[in-house]
């Protein structure tokens, strides 16, 4: 296994495999393990019905009870719009070959829209794993804008048997302070009808360009867009896997300390990655980050991310369009080598 692991990375094997994180030490992480639960979220506030419902999703799949997880994300058909998801593979208008993936392929469960779990809920509900994906930006209003609005009630969640349920919050954007308030409002309702809750933290503002480098990738501007997710109590964060750094100076508004960019960050993926996870209370929220567009390299880049995910500390990968735009055949081998990287003992904290 690690074998292949190696062969996929290329020559970022080396320094991927060999890292020894300088930053913020291995010793102050809550890590993914089988323990993670009782160890981590049991002093939570969380109700025991939502310690349950994690449960589902961390003991479920190829990866059950690691600590990891592997979960398919297809909201694509709104958030980019159906043609621009499925039209390079027609079979995935078809809500129950999404789920099908989601089982071929050993996930620990999906996500989707409130449209694809309710078409096929009563017969794979109680076999996967639910997470309904309530807010979306849809692109079809005309100019688009940067914007999540709800589209489904937490009731609607419950009724149909999932077990969580997701959101976006576009971090910068003219939107934001209200969509953060209605994603706040949310989450606490699905808590107290015994449902996880996992975030989206994107950030979304043309000015976050500057000099021809996008920010939006940023290890500190995402990590505060991680740090307000978690003061909402997501359980999960799933964020982008940070490309570069230094967003907030490049920018020149808000708030950072020198020390963010000479201590707790250098210029490696896994150390920027870790930023990330420390701003999720240090790993107890679980960061996810998400796999990206499908390529021409799908199971080089995907495997790069889920190393360098697993050693800065996160706890595992949601990845949709790399499985989803292929035939079901090559899916499933993508969110197996995937599955694989957690799966391998000869990977371990950087």
């Amino acid at each position: 296994m690690l074998d292949k692991i190696q062969e996929l990375l290329g020559s970022n094997a080396d320094s991927l495999l060999k890292h020894t994180c300088r930053t913020i030490p291995k010793e102050m992480l809550h890590a993914p393990g089988p323990d993670f639960l009782d160890r981590v979220f049991v002093d939570t506030d969380r109700k025991p019905v939502v310690l349950r419902n994690l449960q589902s999703l961390f003991g479920h799949g190829r990866l059950a009870n690691t600590g990891y997880v592997s979960i398919l994300p297809v909201d694509q058909g709104i958030e980019h719009s159906g043609g621009a998801s499925f039209a390079p593979n027609p079979i995935y208008f078809d809500p129950k070959n999404i789920i099908e993936l989601a089982i071929e392929g050993g996930c620990n469960g999906v996500a989707s829209t409130l449209g694809v779990m309710g078409a096929v809920a009563k017969r794979y509900a109680h076999r996967l794993p639910f997470i309904l994906k309530f807010n979306h930006s849809e692109l079809i209003t005309y100019p688009n804008k940067f914007d999540q609005i709800p589209f489904a009630s937490m009731k609607q969640a419950f009724d149909m048997g999932c077990v969580g349920v997701g959101a976006t919050i576009y971090f910068g954007s003219d939107n934001g302070t209200r969509q953060l308030q209605e994603v706040a409002r949310a989450f606490e309702q699905a808590h107290d009808l015994g449902m996880f809750t996992v975030l989206w933290c994107y950030l979304r503002n043309n000015a976050f360009k500057v000099d021809k480098t996008d920010y939006h990738e940023s290890a500190d501007l995402t990590g505060q867009a991680n740090h307000i997710g978690v003061t909402i109590q997501a359980d999960i964060i799933k964020q982008k896997l940070p490309t570069t750094n230094g967003g907030y100076t490049a920018l020149g508004f808000g708030k950072t300390h020198d020390k963010v960019y000479s201590e707790l960050t250098s210029d490696h993926l896994i150390d920027l990655c870790r930023y990330q996870v420390a701003n999720c209370y240090m790993g107890r929220s679980g960061l996810i980050n998400s796999g990206g567009a499908a390529g021409k390299n799908d199971l080089a880049d995907a495997t790069l991310t889920a190393v360098v995910n697993k050693r800065a500390g996160g706890t595992g990968l949601i990845s949709g369009r790399k499985a989803f735009q292929k035939p079901m055949k090559q899916g499933v081998e993508i969110l197996n080598t995937i599955q694989d990287v957690y799966l391998c003992k000869g990977i371990g904290l950087a």
